[in-house]
C-alpha cells in the first residue's frame, strides 16, 4: 500500500506531465460530453461526477509521489488525497465528495436521487473544475462545453408553453 505526498517539481509545459495526465483528461472530458447529451437525469449526474472524478486522477497522477505507509494504515480516497496534494482544490474535493452517495445510486438505476437541476448544475460545476485543473497543469482551459454545443446536440428541454430552455429559469 501506498500512500501520495504532492511532488514539489510542478510541470513547465503540459509536454513535461505524465501521459496518464493527458489521458484522463481526455477521459474526463468524453464524461463531460456524455453528461451533456443524455437525456436521462440520473446519467447526466454520474457521468458529471464521473467527469470530475477523472480530472481528479489527471492532477494526482501529475502532482502527487507514491510513498510507502504502514500496512494497516487507511486507504484514502480520490477526494482526500486532491485535499492533500492540492491544497487550493480543497473545496471542491469536499463539494464532490458530498455528491458521491448520489452518485452511487443514479449509477444503480435510482430515478428520484436527483433532480434535473442538481445534474444540470453539476456539469456546469465539473465543467468549470476541470478547466481549472487544466490551467492548475499549466494547459489552457478548454472551451467550455456548453459553447461547443450546438443546438439540438443536447437534450431537449421545453416549458408547458413548448418554449426551449432551462425550466429552472424564470423570465
Amino acid at each position: 500500500m501506498t500512500h501520495t505526498t504532492p511532488t514539489s517539481r510542478a510541470p513547465h509545459h503540459p509536454f513535461d506531465l505524465p501521459a496518464a495526465t493527458h489521458s484522463y483528461l481526455e477521459r474526463s472530458a468524453a464524461s463531460l460530453r456524455e453528461a451533456m447529451t443524455s437525456r436521462e437525469t440520473p446519467q447526466r449526474y454520474a457521468c458529471a461526477h464521473v467527469a470530475a472524478l477523472r480530472a481528479t486522477a489527471a492532477l494526482l497522477a501529475a502532482r502527487a509521489t507514491p510513498v510507502p505507509t504502514p500496512r494497516r494504515s487507511r486507504q484514502k480516497n480520490a477526494w482526500v488525497l486532491l485535499a492533500e496534494v492540492a491544497p487550493e482544490f480543497g473545496e471542491w474535493a469536499a463539494f464532490f465528495s458530498a455528491g458521491a452517495a448520489k452518485r452511487a445510486a443514479a449509477e444503480a438505476g435510482s430515478s428520484r436521487t436527483v433532480t434535473e437541476r442538481e445534474a444540470d448544475d453539476l456539469v456546469r460545476d465539473a465543467d468549470r473544475f476541470l478547466g481549472l485543473v487544466e490551467e492548475s497543469l499549466g494547459m489552457t482551459r478548454h472551451v467550455p462545453l456548453e459553447a461547443t454545443m450546438t443546438p439540438g446536440t443536447g437534450p431537449e428541454r421545453r416549458d408547458a408553453g413548448g418554449r426551449a430552455g432551462r425550466r429552472d429559469h424564470v423570465a
